[in-house]
């Protein structure tokens, strides 16, 4: 059997997914695409699991794209078959726990559409991010010509994909590609310490939230308005909505029933 590229842990509340191919910048390779879906399954119905982080291991890089020995000699027919689903930007971005990319350092290409898949993006201080597929011949296949402009603006998204330039963190930070930039030091322990504040909410409650605000990607403003408020409705059914409101009241911590 060969050796796992994706090992998970958990601390507290959080499961934590390293790719673990420092050797080739933890490039998306099929073994990689394959681990994660598997271990996502699992996450998902484990109730010890509220949230989940993305990370790469070693100092260097999160993802750094997809592993390009992969693409010699493929036919379209050949790279369509790989791409059938699931896919693993689509898992990732439809999963209903909050998933954080934890970015400590390249996140390119396909790490990049990994990224921009998850609900959150934290980046170290060192990292740079970017899509470089256009130095190829190619254009990004992961969804980063559609998720990269509702991220950043048309503008920005296009000088990326057209240039494949790579930018720092700070960079990305500004035009929205990340949500925070830590001190590399920092990264792993103010990520988890986010990570496991959101695991500690009612998990019936994180996924109508996160279903609600994921939904404004696909929804006219005005329907969306609409369905959250009926989403908003539907949470006044719930065991963790009355625990909520009665802890509160009576100024204790609550104690969810994910019911």
């Amino acid at each position: 059997m060969s050796e796992a590229v994706v090992l998970r842990e958990q601390e507290g509340r959080v499961a934590v997914l390293t790719i673990n191919r420092p050797s080739k910048l933890n490039a998306l390779n099929q073994q990689v695409r394959d681990e994660m879906l598997e271990h996502l399954n699992a996450i998902e119905s484990d109730d010890s699991v509220g949230a989940v982080v993305i990370t790469g291991a070693g100092e260097k890089s999160f993802v750094a794209g997809a592993d390009i020995q992969e693409f010699e000699g493929r036919s379209p027919f050949d790279q369509r078959e790989a791409m059938s689903f699931p896919r693993i930007f689509d898992v990732m971005a439809s999963f209903p726990k909050p998933v954080i990319a934890m970015i400590n350092g390249f996140c390119l290409g396909g790490g990049c559409e990994m990224a921009m898949s998850c609900d959150m993006r934290i980046a170290s201080d060192r990292a740079r991010l970017g899509q470089p597929e256009i130095k190829l011949g190619l254009i990004p296949g992961g969804g980063g010509t559609q998720r990269l402009p509702r991220l950043v603006g048309v503008g920005n998204a296009m000088r990326l994909i057209l240039t494949g330039d790579m930018i720092p963190a700070a960079e990305a930070k500004d035009m929205g590609l990340v949500d925070m930039v830590i001190p590399a030091d920092e990264l792993r322990a103010q990520t988890l310490e986010l990570a496991n504040k959101i695991a500690a909410q009612s998990p019936l409650t994180l996924r109508v939230a996160k279903e609600a605000v994921r939904a404004s990607e696909r929804l006219a403003i005005e329907e969306g308005i609409l369905y959250e408020r009926d989403l908003f409705c539907l949470c006044f059914s719930t065991e963790d909505k009355k625990e909520g409101v009665d802890a509160f009241l009576n100024k204790r911590a609550p104690e969810w029933k994910n019911r």
